[in-house]
């Protein structure tokens, strides 16, 4: 009977395990000796194709060598991994051994442990397992160690580290400019290349500034993978080769002239020496090559259309990304601004942006040959963004009431030009080009004589007869004596000029005797105004210095004041009728100011697109303050003054309501404080309101009327149906209201009419004692009055400028009053124009003195009520909370 392994190990079990562990790995350790040899050919042959490739050895293929070398390259792996089939796991005995060996045990320890004893008897047995546990201890601690294949009993010289320096040497090298890929095997090949080893190409394009794109490697680590290289049009191509003989062939072949079966285009470099060295026979450049080295080479061209470009047998494709021309039209017809200034709005697009656009002006009549004007068409400068100008749209107003063309009829195209330098125009428009409108008519003619020489030097003897014909009774045309002596002395330069400088400085002259005729010194302020605001717009669109723009923003300030100045000393001579018109629209100075300090804080912080914005904000704003002061009294006062009060009786039935809204409020809320106090009879005692109703409560109370802390429950719904009769006489008045606006031809809107069926439901609540209920309709009432009142302040705009009679050619309904009452009734500043009626809280975008009075006196409550005896942990964290007390 023998004795198996299992009996010899009972009672022993984490010893078998770790001697079946140790005979495992011995079994590994003994594999993988087997396994390295076998390995050692195949991986030489990936070796030497790895070489190959990142050498850059398929790329200079021809197609047909190339596949050869591969299917080569792919037979011999497979031939030498043949021998693999043949590998077998090693067998338990052969573990053993190596545990012996490696380990140096006598007695064979490790094949006891299959081996049975001799003699089958109990002592025998007992003997023998006793043995075989005492060897178990011993192998347990046994290393088969790592595998030792014995490489060089195989490689005997040592061929092996050949392959293994190839394959490090092309790794390095896969990473220069000549150095190739895996890919190349399979990718087609490029034309053959002379192979030299000093020569070295360096190739990038360069996109245009204006695209905003990097430069793109065509050699090195950043050469594009793909066979194709898209690149935008009129891309800047540089191409350097250093070493070699001076003779490489640099040839560019566009997709239409090989469409064509033309030549391809040869580069010259661009140094004197390299053309040398490259015209030089090939005898020559052998020659020189033994001596000095030659020069580098640089090659550049301006890439405009797809083709091919070929370097000493390597080859790029560019696919050409076309560079469309940009396009521009007009947003709305141009339009005469309130101050006769040109407005201009468009709309422009360019797939890399527009770099600049501009309005291109011209006389619609067309003029004679031998006409001579003055002075050149009017430039209009459209205002663009710095920054994201591929979709454009803005709006440019330009004050050309001085161009000798105003007031003719004239062509306006839109011109925009990209960084390519490609135009796109728009659909021409036709107008009468804005001119300055005097209200005296001795101004207006001393403007005409001026026109009349300015458009044709040859009518100069016209111009002058025309001087002489306002002399003729001077005591009745020119009352005053200063312009008496002005007109004279400009007649006798208009016959003395003769150069073009003198006739400019005559034409000059009698601008500024039309403009003193007209504004008197208010016309040289706003003058010196208009020339501070250009130069510092010019200043923000070039990117000029933090120190120019504060010199300019001083020189707005200092031309701000004076203008200001004039303007308020000239309207302490008008008739107090016209001062009250003037004042309405007054701008304050520190509001000039303040929003000149934000145009300077935001140019010196980077932001100069949101201080160009600005700044025409402000000019806009100008211009519409210096059209008010230009404007006469009209007719149809006395509709406006109607149309006036009843704006002022809408103001006040809001207000009404407002305050009745709050009286309700404040009722509804202590009656809710006595009935969840529990005894509705007993009023508080002082200093025990929990709403602190004794100082807040008492706003909107009538006069004489008891505080709400003082009254009772019953008290206080009595008074909640007192107020029953004030709503209703509201509502009374909105009916009056309505009538009277129908007497003036406009329709209420629907929103009056809901107004009135909430305060009728409001009433109802009231007189039922339901303070919520009155509240929420009282509060749907306001909300309905408001939208009746922006719906009647429409019809009240739409009115007035059909009223008015006086837009410009061009100029669509409303956008006279839109640019005189800004947006939505406010100025640039974004306060309420005082001419648009009363505020009405549809917009209210920062509170007042009443709100921030009401929020104090919240807060002075909380902090009250935080200091007294509180109820609880949780109330103190609520009051906390809105205090914002961490």
């Amino acid at each position: 009977m023998s004795l198996n392994r299992k009996g010899a190990f009972e009672g022993h079990p984490d010893l078998a395990r770790r001697v079946a562990l140790k005979r495992s790995f011995a079994r590994i350790v003994l594999f993988c000796e087997r396994l390295a040899p076998l390995l050692l050919l195949p991986l030489c042959i990936v070796a030497l194709f790895l070489s190959g490739a990142w050498f850059g050895l398929f790329r200079l293929m021809p197609d047909l060598m190339r596949w050869v070398a591969l299917g080569l390259f792919v037979f011999a792996f497979l031939m030498s991994i043949l021998p693999l089939g043949r590998l077998r796991w090693p067998a338990p005995a052969d573990a053993d051994r190596l545990l012996e060996t490696r380990n140096n045990l006598p007695h064979q320890p490790v094949a006891v442990q299959e081996e049975e004893p001799a003699f089958d008897t109990p002592f025998a047995r007992a003997l023998w397992k006793e043995h075989q546990i005492r060897m178990a201890r011993r192998i347990a601690a046994l290393d088969a160690g790592l595998p030792r294949p014995d490489i060089a009993r195989h490689d005997r010289f040592g061929l092996r580290a050949l392959p293994a320096l190839l394959l490090v040497a092309a790794f390095g090298y896969s990473f220069s400019n000549g150095g190739g890929r895996m890919g190349d095997v399979v990718a087609p090949s490029a034309p053959v290349a002379s192979i030299n080893p000093d020569l070295r190409i360096d190739a990038w394009l360069t996109p245009p500034s204006y695209t905003g794109r990097a430069p793109i490697f065509l050699t090195g680590r950043e050469a594009p993978v793909a066979d194709t290289v898209r690149i935008p049009q009129y891309s800047d191509l540089t191409i350097r080769v250093t070493g070699g003989e001076g003779g490489e062939a640099v040839q560019f072949s566009s997709a239409k002239a090989a469409a064509e079966a033309a030549a391809p285009r040869s580069l010259v470099p661009e140094s004197a020496e390299a053309k040398d060295a490259a015209a030089a026979p090939a005898a020559e450049r052998q020659a020189s090559a033994s001596g000095q080295p030659v020069a580098p080479r640089t090659y550049k061209m301006k890439v405009t259309e797809s083709g091919n470009l070929t370097v000493n047998g390597q080859q790029w494709l560019f696919d050409v990304i076309a560079d469309r021309a940009p396009e521009i039209a007009f947003d709305k017809q141009p339009r005469r601004a309130v101050n006769g200034a040109l407005e201009i709005g468009f709309t422009g697009r360019d797939d890399y942006g527009i770099q600049k656009a501009f309005a291109l002006i011209e006389p619609v009549e067309p003029q004679r040959a031998e006409a001579t004007p003055l002075y050149p068409l009017p430039e209009y400068k459209l205002d663009l963004p710095r920054q994201n100008a591929r979709e454009v749209k803005g709006l440019t107003s330009r004050n050309l009431t001085e161009h000798p063309l105003s007031g003719k009829r004239v062509r306006i195209t839109l011109v925009a030009t990209d960084g390519a330098g490609q135009e796109g125009r728009s659909a021409p428009v036709e107008m009468v080009l804005p001119a300055r409108r005097f209200s005296e008519p001795l101004a207006g003619a001393v403007a005409e004589q001026r026109q009349v020489f300015a458009l044709d030097t040859r009518q100069m003897p016209r111009a002058i007869a025309l001087n002489e014909a306002l002399a003729l009774r001077p005591d009745e045309t020119i009352p005053n004596l200063s312009h008496f002596l002005l007109i004279r002395s400009a007649l006798e330069r208009m016959k003395l000029a003769r150069s073009e400088e003198q006739l400019k400085d005559t034409a000059d002259y009698l601008w500024e005797i039309a403009l003193g005729i007209e504004d008197g010194q208010l016309s040289e302020a706003e003058r010196r105004l208009r020339d501070a605001q250009d130069a510092l717009s010019e200043a923000l669109q070039n990117g000029a210095s933090d120190q120019e723009i504060a010199r300019l923003m001083q020189e707005l300030r200092e031309a701000m004041k004076n203008f200001m100045s004039e303007l308020a000393q000239r309207m302490q001579n008008m008739p107090q009728g016209q001062q009250n018109m003037q004042a309405q629209n007054m701008l304050r100075q520190r509001d000039l100011q303040n929003m000149m300090d934000q145009i300077e804080n935001l140019a010196r912080s980077g932001n100069r697109d949101a201080a160009q914005q600005m700044l025409s904000d402000l000019q806009r704003m100008m211009n519409n303050l210096q059209a008010g002061r230009m404007q006469r009294p009209q007719q149809g006062q006395q509709q406006n003054s109607q149309m006036r009060q009843q704006i002022d009786k809408l103001g006040e039935i809001m207000q009404e309501q407002q305050r009745l809204m709050d009286q309700t409020f404040q009722l509804d809320q202590a009656l809710r404080d006595r009935m969840q106090r529990g005894d509705p009879d007993q009023p508080y005692e002082q200093g025990q309101n929990p709403q602190g109703q004794q100082q807040q409560g008492q706003q909107g109370q009538q006069p004489g009327q008891q505080p709400t802390d003082q009254m009772t429950a019953e008290q206080l719904r009595e008074a909640l149906k007192q107020l029953r009769a004030q709503q209703e006489g509201l509502g009374q008045k909105l009916q009056e209201l309505q009538k009277g606006l129908k007497g003036l031809g406009m329709e209420p809107g629907e929103g009056f009419g809901q107004a009135e069926r909430e305060m009728g439901n409001a009433g109802k609540a009231l007189g039922q004692g339901q303070g919520e209920q009155a509240v929420e309709g009282q509060g749907n009432a306001l909300n309905a009055l408001r939208q009746g009142a922006q719906n009647m302040m429409q019809q009240l705009m739409q009115a007035m400028q059909q009223g008015q009679g006086q837009q410009g050619e061009g100029q669509e309904p409303g956008e006279g009053m839109a640019s005189q009452g800004g947006q939505n009734g406010r100025d640039p500043l974004g306060r309420p124009r005082a001419n648009s009626g009363p505020e009405f809280g549809d917009q209210v975008k920062v509170p007042d003195e009443i709100d921030v009075q009401r929020a104090r006196e919240i807060l002075d409550a909380i902090r009250e009520r935080l200091g007294n005896t509180l109820s609880g942990e949780a109330e103190r964290r609520y009051l906390e909370r809105l205090l914002d007390i961490r």
